[in-house]
Protein backbone atom coordinates (compact mmCIF):
# COMPACT_ATOMS: atom_id res chain seq x y z
CA UNK A 1 0.00 0.00 0.00
CA UNK A 2 1.75 3.21 -1.18
CA UNK A 3 0.35 5.34 1.63
CA UNK A 4 1.99 3.19 4.29
CA UNK A 5 5.48 2.66 2.93
CA UNK A 6 7.05 5.58 4.78
CA UNK A 7 5.47 4.64 8.11
CA UNK A 8 7.95 1.78 8.25
CA UNK A 9 10.80 3.67 6.67
CA UNK A 10 12.92 4.40 9.77
CA UNK A 11 15.22 1.46 9.15
CA UNK A 12 18.24 3.56 8.24
CA UNK A 13 20.74 3.73 11.12
CA UNK A 14 21.30 7.45 10.74
CA UNK A 15 17.60 8.23 10.54
CA UNK A 16 17.16 6.33 13.81
CA UNK A 17 20.02 8.40 15.26
CA UNK A 18 18.23 11.60 14.29
CA UNK A 19 14.91 10.52 15.80
CA UNK A 20 16.62 9.42 19.04
CA UNK A 21 18.52 12.71 19.21
CA UNK A 22 15.37 14.71 18.53
CA UNK A 23 13.61 12.97 21.40
CA UNK A 24 16.59 13.49 23.73
CA UNK A 25 16.84 17.18 22.84
CA UNK A 26 13.10 17.65 23.36
CA UNK A 27 13.29 16.02 26.80
CA UNK A 28 16.19 18.27 27.82
CA UNK A 29 14.35 21.39 26.71
CA UNK A 30 11.05 20.42 28.34
CA UNK A 31 12.72 19.47 31.62
CA UNK A 32 14.29 22.90 32.05
CA UNK A 33 11.25 24.72 30.67
CA UNK A 34 9.21 23.18 33.49
CA UNK A 35 11.76 24.18 36.13
CA UNK A 36 11.98 27.86 35.15
CA UNK A 37 8.21 28.53 35.06
CA UNK A 38 8.22 29.37 38.76
CA UNK A 39 10.32 32.53 38.29
CA UNK A 40 8.60 35.87 37.64
CA UNK A 41 9.62 37.94 34.62
CA UNK A 42 11.42 41.18 35.49
CA UNK A 43 12.19 42.45 31.96
CA UNK A 44 10.86 41.08 28.68
CA UNK A 45 11.17 43.28 25.58
CA UNK A 46 8.28 42.46 23.26
CA UNK A 47 9.01 41.64 19.66
CA UNK A 48 6.63 39.93 17.23
CA UNK A 49 9.48 39.06 14.91
CA UNK A 50 10.98 36.99 17.73
CA UNK A 51 7.77 34.97 18.00
CA UNK A 52 7.70 34.38 14.25
CA UNK A 53 11.34 33.28 14.17
CA UNK A 54 10.87 30.85 17.06
CA UNK A 55 7.82 29.37 15.33
CA UNK A 56 9.80 28.87 12.14
CA UNK A 57 12.58 27.14 14.08
CA UNK A 58 10.04 24.63 15.37
CA UNK A 59 9.08 23.94 11.73
CA UNK A 60 12.76 23.43 10.90
CA UNK A 61 13.14 20.95 13.73
CA UNK A 62 10.11 18.81 12.95
CA UNK A 63 10.47 18.82 9.14
CA UNK A 64 12.72 15.71 9.22
CA UNK A 65 9.93 13.78 10.94
CA UNK A 66 7.70 14.44 7.93
CA UNK A 67 10.49 13.27 5.63
CA UNK A 68 10.96 10.07 7.63
CA UNK A 69 7.36 9.18 8.44
CA UNK A 70 5.45 10.31 5.36
CA UNK A 71 5.96 10.17 1.57
CA UNK A 72 5.35 13.92 1.22
CA UNK A 73 9.01 14.88 0.72
CA UNK A 74 10.18 11.78 -1.16
CA UNK A 75 10.79 13.79 -4.32
CA UNK A 76 13.66 15.64 -2.55
CA UNK A 77 15.52 12.56 -1.28
CA UNK A 78 19.19 11.98 -2.12
CA UNK A 79 22.06 9.88 -0.80
CA UNK A 80 25.31 10.73 0.98
CA UNK A 81 28.20 8.33 1.71
CA UNK A 82 28.28 6.52 5.04
CA UNK A 83 31.02 8.75 6.43
CA UNK A 84 28.60 11.70 6.34
CA UNK A 85 26.17 9.82 8.56
CA UNK A 86 28.87 8.92 11.06
CA UNK A 87 30.11 12.50 11.08
CA UNK A 88 26.52 13.65 11.62
CA UNK A 89 26.17 11.23 14.53
CA UNK A 90 29.28 12.66 16.21
CA UNK A 91 28.16 16.25 15.64
CA UNK A 92 24.65 15.49 16.95
CA UNK A 93 26.11 13.88 20.08
CA UNK A 94 28.22 17.00 20.66
CA UNK A 95 25.14 19.19 20.14
CA UNK A 96 23.07 17.27 22.69
CA UNK A 97 25.90 17.24 25.21
CA UNK A 98 26.38 21.00 24.85
CA UNK A 99 22.62 21.60 25.02
CA UNK A 100 22.38 19.61 28.25
CA UNK A 101 25.40 21.25 29.88
CA UNK A 102 24.14 24.70 28.89
CA UNK A 103 20.74 24.15 30.48
CA UNK A 104 22.30 22.56 33.54
CA UNK A 105 24.53 25.61 34.05
CA UNK A 106 21.65 28.06 33.54
CA UNK A 107 19.13 26.21 35.68
CA UNK A 108 16.05 28.37 36.28
CA UNK A 109 17.71 31.32 34.53
CA UNK A 110 17.01 29.78 31.11
CA UNK A 111 14.20 31.04 28.90
CA UNK A 112 13.30 30.44 25.26
CA UNK A 113 12.30 34.09 24.87
CA UNK A 114 14.43 37.19 25.40
CA UNK A 115 13.77 38.10 29.03
CA UNK A 116 15.32 38.60 32.44
CA UNK A 117 13.54 36.99 35.38
CA UNK A 118 13.42 38.04 39.01
CA UNK A 119 16.61 36.86 40.73
CA UNK A 120 18.31 36.29 37.37
CA UNK A 121 22.04 35.69 37.85
CA UNK A 122 24.85 36.14 35.36
CA UNK A 123 26.18 32.62 34.74
CA UNK A 124 29.89 32.48 33.94
CA UNK A 125 30.72 28.92 34.99
CA UNK A 126 30.57 25.58 33.21
CA UNK A 127 30.39 25.96 29.44
CA UNK A 128 29.60 29.66 29.98
CA UNK A 129 33.15 30.12 31.13
CA UNK A 130 34.23 29.79 27.49
CA UNK A 131 31.31 30.99 25.34
CA UNK A 132 28.40 33.32 26.02
CA UNK A 133 25.79 31.49 23.94
CA UNK A 134 26.37 27.73 24.19
CA UNK A 135 22.70 26.96 23.51
CA UNK A 136 22.98 28.71 20.17
CA UNK A 137 26.25 26.86 19.55
CA UNK A 138 24.41 23.59 20.28
CA UNK A 139 21.73 24.46 17.75
CA UNK A 140 24.33 25.31 15.10
CA UNK A 141 25.75 21.82 15.64
CA UNK A 142 22.23 20.34 15.54
CA UNK A 143 21.57 22.08 12.21
CA UNK A 144 24.81 20.73 10.72
CA UNK A 145 24.06 17.24 12.02
CA UNK A 146 20.58 17.39 10.49
CA UNK A 147 22.07 18.01 7.04
CA UNK A 148 24.41 15.02 7.45
CA UNK A 149 21.80 12.63 8.85
CA UNK A 150 18.67 13.52 6.86
CA UNK A 151 19.32 13.04 3.16
CA UNK A 152 16.58 15.24 1.82
CA UNK A 153 17.02 18.58 0.06
CA UNK A 154 14.19 20.15 2.09
CA UNK A 155 14.19 18.43 5.49
CA UNK A 156 17.98 18.27 5.77
CA UNK A 157 19.00 21.94 5.48
CA UNK A 158 15.71 23.60 6.50
CA UNK A 159 16.75 24.09 10.14
CA UNK A 160 20.10 25.55 9.10
CA UNK A 161 18.39 28.03 6.75
CA UNK A 162 15.80 29.08 9.35
CA UNK A 163 18.22 29.25 12.28
CA UNK A 164 20.59 31.62 10.45
CA UNK A 165 18.37 34.76 10.67
CA UNK A 166 17.19 33.88 14.17
CA UNK A 167 20.76 33.77 15.43
CA UNK A 168 21.89 37.03 13.84
CA UNK A 169 18.73 38.93 14.84
CA UNK A 170 18.34 37.63 18.40
CA UNK A 171 21.87 37.48 19.78
CA UNK A 172 22.58 41.24 19.60
CA UNK A 173 19.23 41.94 21.32
CA UNK A 174 20.00 39.40 24.02
CA UNK A 175 23.40 40.92 24.66
CA UNK A 176 21.92 44.43 24.84
CA UNK A 177 19.43 43.19 27.42
CA UNK A 178 22.23 41.60 29.45
CA UNK A 179 24.22 44.85 29.28
CA UNK A 180 21.17 46.73 30.56
CA UNK A 181 20.74 44.24 33.40
CA UNK A 182 24.36 43.58 34.42
CA UNK A 183 26.32 46.55 33.04
CA UNK A 184 30.09 46.43 33.46
CA UNK A 185 29.95 42.91 34.85
CA UNK A 186 28.66 41.68 31.50
CA UNK A 187 31.10 43.88 29.56
CA UNK A 188 34.02 42.25 31.36
CA UNK A 189 32.50 38.86 30.68
CA UNK A 190 32.21 39.68 26.96
CA UNK A 191 35.90 40.56 26.83
CA UNK A 192 36.85 37.09 28.08
CA UNK A 193 34.53 34.94 25.97
CA UNK A 194 33.41 34.38 22.39
CA UNK A 195 29.81 34.24 21.34
CA UNK A 196 29.74 30.60 20.21
CA UNK A 197 33.46 29.83 19.70
CA UNK A 198 35.89 30.04 22.65
CA UNK A 199 38.59 32.69 22.52
CA UNK A 200 41.43 30.20 22.53
CA UNK A 201 44.04 32.92 22.28
CA UNK A 202 43.19 34.19 25.79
Amino acid sequence: MPGKTKLLRIDNTFEIVYVAGFVAGSVIRELYTFRRRQNKIANKPRNRLDTVLLSLVVVGLIAPLFALLTPWLDFADYQLPAWAGWAGTAVFAAALCLLWRSHASLGSNWSASIQVRTGHALITEGVYRYIRHPIYAAHWLWAIAQVLLIHNWIAGPVFLVIFLPLYFLRVPREENLMLESFGDQYRRYMQKTGRIIPRLWQ
